[in-house]
């Protein structure tokens, strides 16, 4: 289970941190209250303030960090049952993770719907209209195109159900970056079996972890998400792969990057 503080080690702000979480930033958009970006009756009336927030979270616009890498590692060695998140940055996805693997709880950027037609498009196909800060209109009817983001007032994703399957069948979860404040992810951290050892990566202790709610095999590890993630690393014997891992996808990266300013 995984929150924004992964991904904030890749250069993007989280939500709620004062002063520099995207909620405290959020003025430059003339919001009636910081929260509106992401509900759906407001976006149906205004749509431009969710549009140039998306700019600066498009995928493509970050790299993943050693954080992502962990669990694509998780991943090739077979351990992983299934990545639950927060995030709609993406990187999940570029770091290699399955989306067979992967809910992503809160949506993703990956696929648009049109509002009106509801005509599905890939996510890349509005690229270009929102780094150009338009709004995203459907060649067949003119509606707003939406990213498969999921508002207030919008349901989960179907795959989101995945984890009454899931969770009794883990055998260990790992929590990191995440303020366990939304819900229904929030909940999550309790569906595990309490024989099931939780280990927490994370800046503050939250949730279950926090106050009288900790089981006898709970283990909290607080501080910097990375700082504790290559503690992990090393602990396992992983930091070699680790670093063989990034370096191979830096490379892949830094082609693409080439091939396209070709």
């Amino acid at each position: 289970m995984v929150g924004a503080g992964i991904s904030t080690p890749s250069g993007i702000p989280d939500f709620r941190s004062p002063g520099s979480g995207l909620y405290d930033n959020l003025q430059q958009y003339n919001l009636p209250y910081a929260e509106a970006i992401f509900e759906i009756n407001y976006f149906h009336h205004t749509p431009e303030p969710f549009f140039a927030l998306a700019k600066e979270l498009y995928p493509g616009n970050y790299q993943p960090n050693a954080t992502h890498y962990f669990v694509r590692l998780l991943q090739d060695k077979g351990q992983l049952l299934r990545m639950y998140t927060q995030n709609i940055d993406g990187l999940e996805r570029m770091a290699g993770i399955s989306p067979s693997k992967l809910v992503e709880a809160h949506g993703t950027f990956s696929m648009a719907t049109c509002t009106v037609c509801r005509r599905e498009y890939p996510g890349e196909d509005l690229r270009a209209d929102v780094m150009s800060s338009a709004v995203p209109k459907c060649p067949a009817c003119k509606g707003v195109i939406k990213p498969n983001i999921v508002f207030f007032g919008e349901e989960l994703p179907q795959n989101f159900f995945l984890y009454l399957a899931d969770f009794p069948l883990a055998d260990l979860l790992i929590v990191m970056g995440t303020s366990l404040e939304v819900e229904p992810f929030a909940s999550l951290a309790g569906v595990v079996r309490s024989s099931v050892p939780r280990l927490l990566i994370n800046r503050d202790p939250v949730g279950p972890f926090a106050g009288r709610a900790l089981r006898h095999n709970d283990v909290v590890e607080l501080g910097d998400v990375v700082g504790g993630v290559r503690k992990l690393t090393d602990a396992l014997g992983w930091t070699q792969e680790l670093e063989a891992l990034m370096a191979a996808d830096r490379g892949k990266n830094h082609k693409s990057e080439t091939a396209n300013e070709e």
